[in-house]
């Protein structure tokens, strides 16, 4: 398996604690053309979730 603790799904009995850090994957694969990942890093802190990734999130059209 490729991906490591903490898991994020209904199933999960991962608990997210201070100091760790996960990321959120989602995808979209379209059959015979392809498909594309975007990853946001976050942090779990005392006061909460803090994303790390600062990309952006707007679609851009690629011709």
């Amino acid at each position: 398996d490729v991906h490591e603790s903490p898991r994020l799904s209904p199933k999960s009995k991962d608990i997210l604690k201070p100091g760790m850090v996960f990321s959120i994957e989602p995808g979209i694969y379209l059959p015979g053309y392809g498909g594309v990942r975007i990853e946001d890093v976050v942090a779990i802190e005392k006061s909460g979730p803090r994303a790390l990734t600062k990309s952006p999130k707007e679609l851009i059209e690629v011709k």
